[in-house]
């Protein structure tokens, strides 16, 4: 009687271990973001774009030779690298899973291509993404100036304006080249 009581307090204590350990269950139980889905879908697309934009720009460092260009990748790094701070400051108080370094397979496509140009046709392919990047995240900004988060409101106010500034830029810069 003794030996089966043991054994049932073994498997007993061997169960109520394995149950303690599920990982599964206590991660799926933490998944609540306190933003919407139109929320949790922008701070997607902008992290992903900013990590675009500075991939991009450090390319275009690199491999250009026009100063207007090089300005203009040096601006992109430092404007998109510090709202990319913000934003992932705001994704982790908002509970939003995000991934480091981690950019669309068109944007990496196109940054592959960029890769194998040299001098003014660099120069004009890159600008013509910065202006249609731009273009598209103006759009993405714009949609988001009435959105029910307080914090996503104040970062879209803060970075909009610079967005539009840098599309203006670029678009200048490519109507030069």
């Amino acid at each position: 009687m003794k030996k089966l009581l043991y054994l049932g307090a073994i498997t007993l204590s061997l169960i109520s271990a394995t149950a303690c350990n599920d990982n599964r269950k206590a991660k799926n139980y933490n998944e609540k973001t306190l933003v919407d889905d139109m929320a949790l879908s922008f701070i997607k697309k902008a992290n992903e774009a900013g990590l675009a934009e500075i991939k991009a720009a450090t390319l275009a460092k690199s491999k250009s030779q026009n100063p207007k260009v090089v300005g203009f990748a040096n601006m992109m790094i430092t404007d998109h690298t510090a709202a990319g701070k913000e934003l992932q400051q705001i994704a982790d108080k908002k509970y939003v899973a995000h991934e480091d370094d981690v950019i669309s397979q068109d944007h990496q496509m196109m940054i592959d291509s960029l890769s194998k140009l040299n001098g003014p046709q660099f120069d004009k392919a890159y600008m013509t993404m910065m202006v249609t990047d731009h273009a598209k995240v103006v759009a993405l900004f714009s949609d988001m100036t009435r959105n029910t988060s307080k914090t996503i409101n104040n970062y879209v106010a803060k970075y909009l304006p610079k967005l539009q500034e840098h599309l203006n830029s670029a678009k200048s810069i490519n109507a030069s080249l």
